[in-house]
């Protein structure tokens, strides 16, 4: 594991000032989960309270020095803007796309900085001021789409994502965090840097504090007369189903049957109804749901969702239903 040595209360502070739009954020797990193997994020909690943690100066300067690994929310929900962009790549050829962005980036006179990761990597671009988020959006989009970067997602199984991955977000509600730069990724062992600077936690940040920043006068400029690409849609964390010639009927929505949850990883955690219904389960973490789209889930008990729909007394009606059976991606 590559070491960085101690973090000053300046590389700190200069973090916090950078990268820290709210005080919400995830973990990564110290240990790989089984059977996946991989090393997922959650969010921490008091464990006398059950609150959620929130970022503070030492929980950065964890991170900064190996001891955790955070990720983070772009979105401030009170004021739907953000502080950077980051643009993640982890597919073949995802660094020729970056690069490829990053210089056509340098021609609007923006200095992104690229950043190491296991399978590609991260180009991250500071903002002067918080920024809309829909607006910084839009930006990169309409960059990807006219330099012919795919964008994942909208039937692309690989591409950039981008973050963030939302217009806006509701109060309660937090979009999707991404690793903090110049953290030890636990899956790989190692801490990755960004290019253009020693690798030392004050060189680093001595280079990002010196790039020039995405001002607000200027996007509106890069984005004037310009919407989301048709095929870049905003990943929307509400659903409905409609069917031709039918009345439209409220999706059936698990997360309305089942009682308190957890969240670990990609998904929340909780008690399966079936399992409940039978008296089994009672650790209460049976039953996961995906997180980004939680009509897929699965009992890892082994009951079908046949089962937990009649257990919560909305059983599946064969007709209605499609028969693509819901697991979890």
């Amino acid at each position: 594991m590559t070491g960085a040595g101690k973090a000053s209360s300046q590389v700190v502070n200069d973090y916090l000032r950078l990268f820290v739009n709210r005080l919400a954020y995830t973990l990564q797990s110290m240990r790989p989960h089984p059977p996946s193997g991989r090393h997922y994020y959650f969010r921490p909690t008091n464990k006398a309270t059950g609150a959620p943690l929130l970022l503070t100066q030492e929980t950065i300067r964890q991170h900064l020095e190996g001891e955790i690994t955070v990720g983070l929310y772009a979105i401030s929900p009170s004021t739907q803007r953000c502080k950077w962009v980051g643009i993640d790549a982890d597919y073949k050829n995802a660094m020729e796309d970056l690069l490829k962005l990053q210089y056509h980036l340098w021609q609007d006179n923006v200095e992104p900085a690229l950043e190491m990761s296991k399978r590609g990597g991260h180009l991250w671009i500071l903002l002067a001021t918080p920024l809309l988020a829909k607006d910084c959006r839009i930006y990169i989009h309409d960059l990807a789409a006219r330099l012919g970067v795919p964008v994942k997602g909208s039937g692309l199984r690989d591409g950039i994502e981008v973050f963030p991955r939302h217009n806006a977000i509701g109060e309660k509600e937090f979009g999707n965090a991404i690793r903090g730069p110049l953290g030890i990724h636990r899956g790989a062992n190692r801490r990755f840097w960004f290019y253009g600077s020693d690798y030392t936690l004050d060189a680093q940040m001595a280079y990002l504090n010196g790039l020039r920043k995405l001002a607000e006068e200027d996007l509106r400029r890069f984005i004037a007369g310009k919407e989301l690409p048709a095929a870049a849609p905003e990943r929307s964390t509400k659903r409905e189903m409609k069917r031709p010639g039918r009345p439209i009927r409220p999706e059936f929505r698990i997360l309305d049957h089942v009682g308190k949850v957890r969240t670990v990883g990609r998904n929340y955690v909780g008690r399966c109804p079936a399992c409940a219904d039978s008296g089994h389960g009672r650790s209460g973490d049976n039953l996961a749901i995906l997180i980004q789209d939680p009509r897929f889930y699965k009992c890892w008990a082994g009951c079908t969702k046949e089962m937990i729909r009649a257990a919560v007394g909305q059983p599946i009606r064969v007709r209605q239903e499609s028969a693509r059976q819901e697991n979890l991606r």
